[in-house]
């Protein structure tokens, strides 16, 4: 009994000591670093952005229009040739043969129309005399006309030769580029076959076709009719990218996928862009100004919508909810929640909550935008 005493006197007193303690005072946190950037006001491009294929302006399959060996070929494989160029012979001697044959059968059908013109004439001179019969002249003056028709017709196959003749050598019908040679010299070809000789593509210059969904389509044709729609196109592989202009809108939407196809026209000088290559299109519809403008990484996503991180006068983080009107370039234009002169946080969001004080460190821009993984449609609205 007395044991249970001694201690429970001995435990009393040492919680009265430790209450005499006084407790240590908890550190303050420090302020959490953040990067901030300025939000500005500019004048921005309305863009659409999608995927496109590179087709060339034209195509032509070249096919011979006359029969026979293939003899001489004057063009390696992926040259670029000219109109009217050169480009393969096929044995002309038979050809030029039929053109002998018919100015032949020509002059030998002249000699006969001067012997029936000689008879007639002396048909005249006795029907005037009164000794020749009417029917001898009829006989005559049939002659002249049956041998003048034979002579143009001659004549026709003079030409129809040479025009055979002029098929052996074939000459390219517009400026573009070879492909692989599908028939080699020394080969027998026929007129007009099925397989052709040689492709040349047109790649100067060269069209880019994309699609857009349908409910595009009028904010596009306003635009056209302020002026020519600057389209861009990127190989992804750096560099400045080729430049062209909307040279074509289909006149009906496709029914199963609901889009639109478009077709820009470049110049393509530096041959670039190649036919069956797809690219990047970026379709300018004009400028928008006084837009105000933040980087893209300061936008928030949570349950009430998009939203950022503002630093105020006293250094704390406030939450603002945005409205974003469209992305471009690593850029978010803002249509409403900021003004210009605020300062948003744009990396180090995750350590941040409404009031939270912040060491602010300011943002340096990328030079240049990275290549977006997947093309997207971003459009906007001139306001």
């Amino acid at each position: 009994m007395r044991y249970a005493i001694c201690l429970a006197s001995f435990i009393s007193l040492a919680v009265l000591i430790g209450c005499d303690r006084p407790q240590a005072n908890r550190p303050e946190t420090p302020p959490a670093p953040v990067t901030v950037a300025t939000v500005a006001k500019k004048t921005v491009p309305v863009q659409i952005r999608t995927i496109g294929s590179v087709k060339a302006m034209s195509t032509v399959a070249i096919r011979p229009r006359v029969g026979g060996q293939l003899t001489e070929v004057y063009f390696t494989e992926g040259d670029f040739v000219e109109q009217d160029q050169k480009l393969f012979t096929i044995d002309p001697r038979p050809y030029d043969a039929a053109v002998k044959l018919a100015v032949a059968n020509k002059a030998k059908n002249a000699a006969l129309l001067r012997g029936a013109e000689l008879s007639l004439a002396r048909a005249e001179q006795a029907r005037a005399g009164g000794v020749g019969a009417a029917a001898e002249y009829e006989v005559a003056l049939t002659a002249v006309s049956s041998a003048k028709a034979v002579v143009e017709s001659d004549e026709a196959a003079i030409n129809a030769a040479k025009i055979q003749a002029d098929f052996t050598t074939i000459l390219s019908p517009i400026n573009g580029r070879v492909g692989e040679l599908l028939v080699s010299k020394g080969n027998l070809v026929d007129a007009n076959g099925l397989n052709p000789l040689v492709v040349i593509n047109q790649v100067s210059p060269i069209s880019v076709t994309f699609s857009l969904p349908e409910h595009h389509l009028p904010v596009v044709l306003v635009a056209r009719k302020v002026g020519p729609l600057k389209v861009e196109a990127d190989l992804r592989v750096g560099g400045p990218l080729a430049v062209g202009k909307l040279a074509f809108i289909d006149n009906a939407a496709d029914a199963t996928t609901g889009t639109v196809q478009f077709k820009a026209a470049f110049d393509n000088t530096d041959h670039k862009l190649w036919p069956g290559l797809f690219v990047d299109v970026v379709l300018t519809l004009g400028d928008r100004p006084d837009s105000v403008v933040i980087p893209s990484s300061a936008i928030q996503s949570g349950q009430q919508g998009q939203y950022v991180y503002v630093v105020t006068a006293d250094k704390k983080a406030e939450l603002k909810p945005v409205t974003v009107a469209f992305e471009i370039g690593g850029e978010s234009i803002i249509a409403s929640g900021l003004t210009p002169g605020e300062m948003v946080v744009v990396e180090g969001q995750l350590r941040l909550a409404p009031g939270t004080k912040v060491e602010p460190k300011p943002h340096t821009p990328r030079t240049s935008a990275p290549v977006p993984p997947i093309p997207q449609v971003i459009t906007g609205g001139a306001k």
